[in-house]
């Protein structure tokens, strides 16, 4: 959580041309990725730090590292969006169908129909919110300046964003945006259905946290 917490500000920090705040947020999210095998101390968890180590440090200095990252927050969104779409034709049902039945403790099909109608719904609106933010943070890294994509390949865009603009949005604002949509989803939701087993916002947390980690593991997988 510490890493990923501390991302978006190295990233965020790295707009402003530090070298050293682009191979540390690329770092960073090296370890996020492998974070679960170095505890478990997989031997290929630490070879593939190494070597991702020491790329970064060969790349240090380079105009690579702030290239690279351009790509995190499209990937992210973009593959955040892929999980909910394909959930709508996931014959265990939709992937917030299914977390508001574990919370309900009963399968997707028990729900009452007008609250399964609206988490399949809502799914395909996450689905649709993450879309639209790849997009946008796609074509901000297109036309960010002076390395973006197009500025790297020699093409000047008809429209252009500075490097800062574009670490604002894709960084900081991304995940403002994306919280703002979780939290009025929450009130809009205790408001149409207020018989729900959670009192409030930090209780409801608290229950999808303890829904534990294997539920969230299969809720990722394919049936």
């Amino acid at each position: 959580m510490l890493l990923a917490l501390a991302y978006p500000w190295l990233a965020h920090w790295a707009a402003g041309g530090s070298d050293l705040a682009a191979s540390l947020a690329l770092a960073d999210l090296v370890l996020i990725v492998l974070v679960e095998g170095l505890l478990c101390r997989r031997l290929r968890a630490w070879l593939a730090l190494a070597a991702a180590l020491a790329m970064l440090a060969a790349l240090h200095g380079t105009v690579w590292p702030r290239v690279l990252l351009l790509a995190p927050p499209m990937l992210f969104t973009g593959l955040v969006a892929w999980f909910f779409a394909r959930s709508l034709a996931d014959p265990r049902g939709a992937l917030i169908t299914r977390i508001v039945a574990a919370l309900d403790r009963c399968e997707p099909a028990a729900l009452p129909p007008r609250l399964h109608r609206y988490t399949r719904r809502l799914t395909a609106a996450w689905a649709g919110v993450m879309t639209l933010l790849c997009v946008v943070n796609g074509l901000l890294a297109l036309i960010a300046v002076p390395d973006g994509a197009l500025a790297l390949l020699g093409t000047r865009a008809p429209l252009t964003v500075s490097r800062e603009q574009w670490s604002l949005f894709a960084n900081l604002l991304n995940y403002g945006l994306v919280g703002l949509f979780f939290v009025g989803e929450y009130a809009l939701r205790r408001r149409w259905f207020p018989a729900r087993p959670y009192r409030n916002f930090l209780e409801f947390m608290r229950m999808m946290g303890r829904l534990g980690p294997e539920f969230w593991r299969g809720l990722f997988t394919r049936p």
